[in-house]
């Protein structure tokens, strides 16, 4: 049994990792900014150095930690307010430089760290600037963190998701119309589900798969790298 950090475990993508993380056998310990959609071990705002490195002590040793923090907005840049922008920055890339600083500081005996980026940060698409310039700078995050603790054994990795059913996309899967458009952009033809994701972060965390590190993995239906053929 190994014992996992799960930040922003009120989100889809942390609720489907802590269900899959339980069924295994796992000891988790959860945090969320509020009670709105779960009951917490730890009220935590992941954009606080101080906050954040208040809740590694608190839990002591840990095996991997997951920050599943984010944000979406679609909008163009030229309609994006500096508050706007700011908040997608600091919902996505500031909470996961606050896990790595974190992480680096207290999880001496190593283990893996987890963060989600986005196949918007690897695939252009239009109305997206604000995100995939903050889930870009989880991309070279991810590899320059993954370099700095390789020495301590703390390894970096990031999930890179296409678009998936959770409250953040909400109003994307309940018109039908951008729903269609969303499925096709994807080779595989649907949206992904929580699970894909949370398949993969596990993948990530458990020590059987310790050689690796440094590494992107997109689970997005192909979004990122595929184009599929025209349906006629």
């Amino acid at each position: 049994m190994a014992r996992f950090l799960i930040i922003a475990a009120g989100s889809g993508i942390g609720q489907a990792t802590i269900d899959l993380l339980q069924q295994a056998g796992h000891d988790i310990i959860t945090t969320a900014r509020n009670s709105n959609k779960i009951n917490p071990d730890i009220i935590l705002d992941a954009t606080d150095f101080d906050a954040v490195d208040a809740a590694f002590k608190q839990v002591g040793e840990i095996d991997g930690v997951v920050n599943c923090c984010g944000s979406l907005l679609l909008k163009p840049a030229h309609l994006t307010s500096r508050e706007q922008y700011q908040a997608v920055v600091d919902a996505s890339l500031t909470t996961a430089f606050s896990t790595i600083r974190s992480a680096g500081k207290h999880m001496n005996k190593g283990g893996s760290v987890v963060l989600i980026s986005s196949a918007a940060a690897m695939q252009g698409i239009a109305n997206h600037e604000a995100i995939a310039a903050a889930k870009a700078g989880i991309l070279g995050l991810t590899l320059s963190a993954a370099a700095t603790y390789a020495p301590m054994n703390l390894r970096v990795n990031a999930i890179a998701p296409g678009l998936t059913e959770t409250s953040l996309t909400t109003a994307i899967m309940s018109n039908e119309t951008s729903r269609k458009f969303s499925e096709s952009m994807h080779a595989l033809g649907r949206l992904g589900k929580p699970e894909d994701i949370a398949r993969a972060i596990v993948f990530l965390l458990d020590p059987l798969n310790s050689w690796i590190t440094g590494q992107v993995l997109a689970v997005d239906g192909g979004l990122s790298r595929v184009t599929s053929k025209i349906k006629v």
